[in-house]
């Protein structure tokens, strides 16, 4: 597959590259563009959090493709405060609050994990999904960024100017002063988080009645207004006021409403506190000359931190905010709203591990960010298949149409060359089918699966994988024990005797043609065409409602003889697997 830039007229992304590479050459010239997302590793990091990577990733790879130096950062934002212990997570219990209020880089990782600290294992996952999925990007860890003095500058910039971003602040909020909360605990309580909240924490909190509104901006004590929150040398916690500053010697003195713990510290050489949220994005942005990021949708109110930060990047730091859309939310089929407050979402890895990456990547491309989207993990995956294949179809005969191909283009493969693929990509579903009913058994999928097409029998499994895997994993982990397909041991003698004449002869019909339609073309064929042969038709003819009807009870009869129910994987497929001799005994033959 030829990897090329796509037209401009053709799809969305082309349209924010040409934006973006414009706006880096006018703020930028001869600099690489900068593109960026922010990840929160407080927990699992979900499907809706793709999104955030996503997005400027497409974009940054069709700059690629263009021929422009391009880096993508991922800020991992692991010096984020712990804000609660995540429902459903394994390895913990309701012990791990004793950590609330600390970086997540200084909690321990849940019981059993191969990692040191809360962030790291919680990345893990996150950075081989991206990988899989061709994602190039420089990861930056903010507890890095913060303990190393890298933020310095802009830190003690930030408090010089503090009265400054609180008037800038003041300029958005909905309360008096005099509501303000008078000390870290205060603010805790009144749902004030932090202020260590990255753009889509704050998009899916929104959903859950929270939302940019209830951000900390910051130490609102006795002192006046501070920016920045040292997490405490005591226990540990961000549950601090600072009480004191001195602009000159930078000596800063705090209090801890958790531990009672106070001290005074030189903010010139403090490494452990950070600012918050709503003066640290805008001030990322300014560090790293970021040209594009994308923020979700509830970034569109007033006194959100996009939009206050495109004030405080511009009159506090001297920078330019960014551009980008807001993205919509993306669901799961048959779930609501994901947030990854509550355990139990789906993540990336979860996705990957019943999809290929080529079709998790077009899922992202094909719709614009503004418009939301399902990614399935019920049947309708293999509906979603059925239309990538119909695609890549189109894009070998030439019919596809262009914004079509470039969403192709983009999932297939990266500017690097295309990600790995299935050789022989038979039909998700007809995979699906053959290991629910083979239970995975690797010769009898074979056996299945090379009489699909007698012409071009399969040599090995391996011409149908990672696809076979991703079936037989969907199948085994989201498809429920009472819906997997068991093949009837015995004949249903009962529902046999039963029978009436026409019900036996539909039967003969397809028994007497098993032999010269055994493929699964063939089968279709014959499956559909006994109803027509019973009402005196020709096997091709064109179905009616009635003869539609009478197909209907037709394929019934045959699950419940086959599988004792009255439905069941597509029944070409179905015959093929359990085989024309045991199909005879089944059938009464």
């Amino acid at each position: 597959m030829p990897i090329v830039a796509q037209s401009t007229e053709t799809d969305w992304v082309s349209r924010f590259a040409d934006d973006v590479i414009a706006e880096s050459e006018r703020r930028a010239p001869g600099k690489p563009v900068v593109v960026a997302s922010g990840l929160s590793p407080s927990g699992p990091i979900h499907l809706g959090n793709l999104r955030e990577v996503m997005t400027p990733h497409l974009v940054a790879d069709e700059i690629r493709r263009r021929g422009h130096e391009v880096r993508h950062l991922i800020s991992w934002d692991d010096y984020d405060r712990y804000r609660k212990v995540p429902a459903g997570v394994p390895g913990t219990d309701p012990s791990w609050a004793e950590h609330i209020g600390k970086p997540l880089t200084s909690v321990p990782a849940p019981a059993g994990s191969a990692y040191p600290n809360w962030a790291e294992h919680f990345k893990a996952a996150m950075t081989e999904a991206l990988a899989e999925l061709g994602i190039e990007y420089d990861g930056i860890s903010q507890t890095e960024q913060y303990t190393s003095g890298a933020y310095r500058a802009q830190i003690l910039h930030a408090m010089k100017h503090r009265a400054d971003i609180d008037a800038i602040l003041d300029r958005y909020r909905t309360k008096d002063k005099k509501d303000k909360p008078k000390n870290a605990q205060q603010g805790q309580q009144q749902g004030q988080k932090s202020g260590q909240k990255k753009p889509e924490e704050a998009e899916l909190e929104a959903a859950e009645g929270s939302g940019a509104a209830a951000e900390d901006d910051g130490s609102g004590g006795a002192a006046g207004y501070f920016p920045y929150k040292p997490f405490c040398g005591g226990c540990g916690k961000d549950l601090t006021t600072v009480t004191a500053y001195d602009d000159e010697t930078t000596a800063l003195t705090y209090t801890c409403a958790e531990c009672g713990f106070s001290e005074t510290v030189l903010l010139s050489e403090f490494n452990r506190g950070k600012l918050v949220w709503k003066v640290d994005w805008p001030m990322r942005w300014a560090y790293e000359g970021v040209i594009f990021e994308p923020s979700g949708v509830d970034h569109t109110s007033p006194g959100s931190s996009f939009v206050v930060g495109g004030q405080i990047v511009r009159e506090i730091f001297g920078g330019v905010q960014p551009i980008g859309p807001m993205y919509a939310f993306v669901g799961i089929s048959g779930m609501a709203k994901m947030s990854s407050s509550k355990g139990g979402v789906p993540t990336p890895a979860d996705a990957l591990k019943i999809m290929e990456a080529p079709l998790l990547r077009w899922l992202y491309a094909r719709r614009r960010p503004n418009q939301s989207f399902k990614i399935a993990f019920d049947q309708e995956i293999q509906r979603l298949y059925d239309e990538w294949d119909a695609l890549e179809r189109k894009v070998a005969d030439g019919s596809v149409l262009p914004a079509d191909a470039a969403a192709y283009s983009r999932a297939a493969g990266t500017a690097a060359g295309e990600l790995p693929r299935t050789p022989r990509p038979l039909p998700y579903r007809t995979l699906a089918s053959v290991v629910d009913i083979t239970a995975g058994a690797e010769e009898q999928t074979l056996r299945i699966l090379s009489e699909l097409d007698p012409a071009q029998p399969l040599a090995s499994l391996d011409e149908v994988r990672p696809r076979l895997d991703r079936a037989q994993n969907w199948i085994t982990s989201q498809v429920p024990a009472e819906s997997r397909t068991v093949v009837r041991a015995e004949p249903d003698q009962e529902l046999l005797d039963s029978l009436d004449a026409r019900g036996r002869e539909s039967l003969r019909l397809l028994l007497e043609g098993l032999d010269s339609h055994w493929s699964l073309d063939g089968l279709t064929t014959l499956v559909y065409g006994v109803p027509k042969v019973m009402e005196g038709l020709a096997p091709d003819a064109k179905p009616t409602a009635e003869l539609k009807t009478a197909q209907r009870s037709f394929f019934a009869l045959l699950y419940r003889l086959l599988v004792g129910r009255d439905t069941g994987p597509r029944l070409p497929t179905l015959l093929l697997a359990v085989g024309a001799d045991r199909v005879r005994k089944l059938l009464g033959s």
